[in-house]
């Protein structure tokens, strides 16, 4: 597993976060971090933020610190509850050159999403559909959310676990794919 797990936005940027909502009266917002630890997300400057729109605006963080079970903090130039609102429900994304390099046979979730996921099950084989999304669930692994595409065996969506050392994972990135001993029928 990898140490932070952020989810894909484009070829250049990945979304480590989310700034949900104001906090106080002096320009705090809260913020949902994707990494793991959550704190991690501080390590990363600038932000990017995305709106629904599509539209981005580069900000920096002067403040931030752990607040409750989540994160608050303080961007530069913002001092006001109001103003802090036009920055809420947007994406934090920063350029992919700042994640920390992986062992090997570790990956982030934005580089599993989008790949092709395969059978081994008894010679295998048959493609199962494309990782959708990965979900943490809080035991003792991560789950991937694979969903039918052209050339998938049924039309299911299917929910695997995503367990390392275990299944048979082999993980293809050239390829775009993903191997896994599964039973399709299952």
């Amino acid at each position: 597993m990898a140490v932070d797990k952020p989810t894909d936005v484009d070829a250049g940027y990945v979304t480590v976060g989310k700034v949900v909502s104001v906090y106080g009266i002096k320009g705090w917002v809260k913020v949902l971090s994707y990494t793991d630890p959550m704190e991690n997300i501080f390590a990363y400057q600038p932000w990017i933020l995305a709106s629904a729109d599509g539209s981005r605006q580069t900000i920096a963080v002067d403040d931030g610190r752990a607040q409750g079970q989540g994160l608050v903090v303080h961007i530069e130039g913002v001092d006001d509850r109001d103003e802090a609102r036009f920055y809420c429900q947007k994406e934090i994304l920063v350029e992919k050159s700042q994640m920390p390099k992986l062992e090997e046979g570790a990956y982030y979730w934005h580089q599993l999403v989008g790949l092709k996921v395969f059978s081994s099950f008894e010679g295998g084989g048959v493609l199962l559909g494309t990782i959708k999304q990965m979900l943490e669930t809080g035991s003792s692994n991560d789950v991937m959310v694979v969903s039918p595409c052209e050339g998938s065996i049924d039309k299911r969506e299917r929910l695997l676990p995503y367990l390392t050392g275990h299944y048979g994972i082999v993980v293809d990135l050239p390829a775009g794919s993903l191997s896994i001993d599964w039973d399709p029928d299952f």
